[in-house]
């Protein structure tokens, strides 16, 4: 299935303005279509940049996960490739309304705009579709479809996130476990120091999502660390109440999220 891609720019009254990392940024989002949640602020929590690097972000929606990495991490210097004009728009407004300078283009990432093709980055991160749409329903609205069914497979993603970072550079996703055959086989073919970090729900459960992390030239081992735990507890009380003070720190605060030494 080829979905169509969201062009036409969202009514005012068509958002929402929500406040992440405690309020540090205010981002405004459709109120129907892909709402970013917890998943962008872990993979951008994740990444080790610092003071004069820079970053790109593949597919990156209305550009929380960008956004995110520069308000913990002052001096960044941001970008991001959106396929689809209308939440690229929203990354644009996002920056603008949060005096954060995020370059935004406009493009796909199988073909990218000659202009970013010319550029390579310290840090690269994508939060690719989760679903692989032979295996699941499609979405309804196109923008959600766009964002959560996959329609480049992920060896493409990884491939392009490798020719875009320079050497020592680190490459970062956040992806369901499910596929983390896919993804792993892919990073090894073109990264080197891989790192598997996965998310925990709660101790005792199974992770539902890994963070994997490869550097451009890396010669390491590959590393599993021990899972984060999300959420404190065995049991689900109410939403955002129980997380663990680790993870409530990196939603809230802006901690970082750092793969173990």
């Amino acid at each position: 299935m080829v979905s169509r891609l969201r062009t036409e720019p969202f009514a005012e009254e068509d958002l929402s303005h929500d406040a992440f990392l405690g309020g540090r940024l205010r981002m405004a989002q459709p109120k129907t279509g892909y709402r970013a949640g917890v998943d962008p602020v872990l993979l951008a929590a994740s990444v080790p940049a610092r003071a004069g690097q820079s970053l790109l972000d593949l597919g990156c929606g209305s550009g929380i996960a960008a956004l995110c990495v520069a308000s913990r991490v002052p001096g960044v210097t941001l970008a991001g490739l959106e396929i689809q004009a209308a939440y690229a728009a929203l990354a644009r407004q996002n920056s603008a309304s949060n005096g954060i300078a995020l370059e935004v283009f406009e493009g796909d990432i199988a073909d990218m705009p000659a202009s970013l093709r010319k550029r390579q980055f310290d840090h690269i991160i994508a939060n690719p579709p989760y679903f692989e749409r032979d295996r699941s329903t499609p979405a309804s609205d196109t923008g959600r479809e766009k964002a959560m069914g996959e329609a480049l497979p992920l060896a493409d993603w990884v491939h392009a996130a490798a020719r875009r970072t320079g050497v020592g550079g680190t490459v970062t996703f956040i992806q369901r476990v499910e596929r983390l055959p896919d993804l792993l086989a892919a990073m090894a073919t073109h990264l080197g120091s891989i790192e598997i970090l996965p998310l925990i729900p709660r101790r005792g459960r199974a992770a539902r999502l890994i963070l994997l992390r490869g550097r451009k030239g890396g010669r390491a081992a590959l590393r599993l660390h021990d899972g984060w735990l999300l959420h404190a507890g065995e049991n689900h009380g109410q939403d955002g109440a129980d997380y663990t003070t680790a993870t409530s720190d990196v939603l809230r605060n802006a901690a970082a999220l750092p793969f173990p030494d």
